[in-house]
């Protein structure tokens, strides 16, 4: 019922970021830089063009920015991705020159926006295609709460806001597993998760009434996994939040995993919206799972932090302890430290909510 992946695993991408390489707006281009197995030709963004993405944006690879999506082909691209996450997810307008101009060199275009492309491209050469990631699947259903009769572990990822790095976590968990030979699974919720895995529901792409059921069908086809890491979507905090029941109803999880922006005290684009202490947060997103005692409550097993914007490691692991004094949980920035320690956390059957 997922989306099929146009992607071929080997066709080289360039990810469109004008303008957003060195902000949170280029969190779809980040992730692909970070995750993605397909090989990248460069970004394009004709402000940084000439440096590299390891230089800007301190990405694990140091991926070249050129300005044209000219000089993309020329690098081999074959793909353009759109790497930007603007308000609202739809395509501004001054963006559809470079996309027109990417179709018309022969470049298939991946995107993850509300906003369709496959409509406005009826004529394409054989092999070149439009994705869009954000479609609703068909054959939806509601949820049954089936999921809560599995016997493995279900690992949803929550947050106190929109952008601060559950798919980071969850993909950084879901490796880790891997490496250790755990049999783990990733369901990709959003467009990022969708682009890198190939597999997914893009969640705010569905109808209400079938969300909490199409991510019921998504952990049910992993259920043969030990662990199923959920990627989550918005913030039960945030006014325009509406993902937070369906995963949790969808997913039943067995175990949360809190997810914050280190130094953050309200949402980033609404600061008049204050976030709560992170107890309670974790407090509240385990007692809406609960359901006053209807379902078994899922346990918080760690808070992972986002300390991208800290420079020193030193001061990095000191915001990670004041996390850890304030909540009583471990608390770790899965990049910059490893997820082994939030993975064997998770595995501990002492931990487990009675």
């Amino acid at each position: 019922m997922e989306p099929a992946s146009m992607l071929n695993k080997d066709q080289r991408v360039a990810i469109f970021m004008e303008g957003a390489t060195g902000d949170a707006r280029g969190k779809m281009g980040f992730g692909v830089i970070r995750y993605s197995p397909n090989p990248i030709a460069c970004v394009v963004d004709s402000e940084q063009a000439g440096r590299d993405m390891a230089e800007v944006a301190g990405m694990p690879k140091a991926v070249p920015i050129v300005a044209t999506v000219e000089e993309a082909v020329r690098r081999g691209a074959e793909v353009l991705i759109l790497g930007i996450a603007p308000t609202g997810g739809l395509i501004p307008s001054e963006w559809y020159a470079t996309i027109d101009d990417a179709v018309a060199r022969g470049l298939s275009i991946l995107n993850g926006l509300h906003d369709l492309l496959a409509p406005r491209y009826p004529n394409l050469d054989p092999g070149q295609w439009v994705w869009d990631v954000r479609v609703e699947p068909e054959g939806l259903q509601p949820s049954s709460g089936r999921a809560a009769g599995l016997g493995n572990l279900r690992v949803l990822l929550v947050g106190t806001d929109m952008g601060i790095g559950k798919m980071t976590t969850g993909l950084e968990i879901f490796h880790a597993a891997r490496a250790k030979g755990i049999d783990a699974e990733f369901v990709a919720t959003g467009q990022i998760g969708i682009t890198v895995t190939g597999r997914g529901v893009p969640l705010d792409a569905i109808r209400m009434d079938f969300a909490a059921g199409a991510i019921e069908a998504e952990v049910m086809r992993a259920a043969g996994a030990e662990l199923v890491l959920i990627e989550g979507q918005g913030s039960i905090v945030h006014p325009g939040s509406s993902a937070t029941l369906p995963l949790i109803r969808g997913a039943m999880p067995t175990h949360l995993v809190l997810c914050h922006r280190a130094g953050q005290r309200h949402l980033w684009r609404l600061p008049e919206v204050p976030i709560p202490p992170l107890s309670c947060v974790a407090r509240l997103y385990q007692d809406i799972a609960a359901a006053c005692g209807t379902y078994k409550a899922p346990t918080v097993a760690a808070v992972a932090l986002n300390t991208f914007h800290i420079e020193s490691d030193d001061e990095a692991a000191r915001a990670c302890r004041l996390v850890e004094d304030e909540t009583g949980l471990p608390c770790l920035d899965p990049v910059r430290h490893g997820a082994d320690r939030l993975l064997l956390r998770i595995l501990d059957p002492s931990n487990v909510q009675n």
